[in-house]
């Protein structure tokens, strides 16, 4: 599934190429993704300017004159931008969903085998959209902190790592990169949330920075399914120090890294330098 780390580099990738943009044509072949597509999108879209590309947690926002258009990737989501006189402008998959055309022939183009995604009409304000009005804060913002993430923690129960995983607490800190962050901050994934120190919390969301950052500027995780919007994979995984690595050396101090399911997730760390 696309991370945070996925969605802002789609962000950065088709913002550049749309932003100021009319929309001259939208054609939706399947309308059936994880909600159905508004049956008007076309006729609403047509003739509209694209005023603003945003991201919140893992949902694309892009503002257009009468309202915003949310866009979820979903699990095998992607967007992809064509150029006018581009060869495979014309050429369609079977998955290819949505494609909206611009006035300078620029195409953006929605593709999703699993159809898990979503592209949603909505003419209210984005934040008080019901599927983006709950949310925790950005993990790259300062409001994101330790006293923040202890308070927040302070009341849990459950597994940090599967704390870390609500958007309630956070957005977009998925599996992997929550894996990764608390192998970083030496911290066991299974740990009740409410026993993480203050101390710790301000090493974990240190860490939870440092590795989105760094994911997002390799990127992005290349899973499956990914590819950024210009077609080229993501290399992230190429630093993983934990997920995937079930039974290798750890990296730190040699000791087979171990696997176990929280939350029907697969989580990785190791017994020795996390506690």
């Amino acid at each position: 599934m696309p991370e945070l780390p996925e969605v802002e580099t789609t962000l950065r990738g088709i913002n550049p190429h749309i932003a100021g943009k009319v929309v001259s044509a939208v054609e939706v072949r399947q309308p059936k993704l994880r909600w159905p597509i508004h049956p008007e999108l076309a006729q609403i879209l047509t003739g509209q300017t694209v005023l603003d590309c945003r991201r919140r947690a893992k949902y694309l926002m892009i503002q257009f004159d009468t309202g915003i258009l949310l866009i979820h990737l979903g699990m095998s989501g992607s967007l992809r931008i064509f150029t006018a006189g581009e060869e495979r402008i014309e050429t369609h998959d079977k998955h290819d969903h949505v494609e909206i055309r611009f006035s300078d022939g620029t195409l953006l183009r929605y593709h999703d085998p699993r159809r898990f995604g979503a592209f949603l009409w909505y003419e209210g304000i984005a934040e008080h959209h019901p599927l983006l009005e709950k949310l925790g804060p950005e993990p790259l913002s300062d409001d994101f902190n330790a006293e923040y993430l202890y308070q927040k923690l302070k009341p849990l129960k459950r597994a940090v790592k599967l704390a870390l995983m609500d958007n309630a607490v956070v957005v977009g800190v998925g599996n992997i990169y929550a894996n990764e962050s608390l192998f970083k901050a030496g911290i066991l994934p299974q740990r009740p949330a409410n026993k993480v120190t203050k101390k710790e919390c301000a090493v974990l969301v240190g860490t939870i920075k440092t590795v989105l950052q760094r994911a997002i500027d390799t990127g992005g995780s290349t899973l499956r399914d990914f590819v950024n919007s210009d077609g080229k994979s993501g290399y992230f995984q190429q630093e993983y120090a934990v997920y995937g690595r079930h039974n290798e050396p750890c990296l730190q101090c040699g000791q087979l890294i171990q696997k176990q399911t929280l939350g029907q997730r697969g989580t990785f760390y190791c017994g020795h330098c996390q506690k």
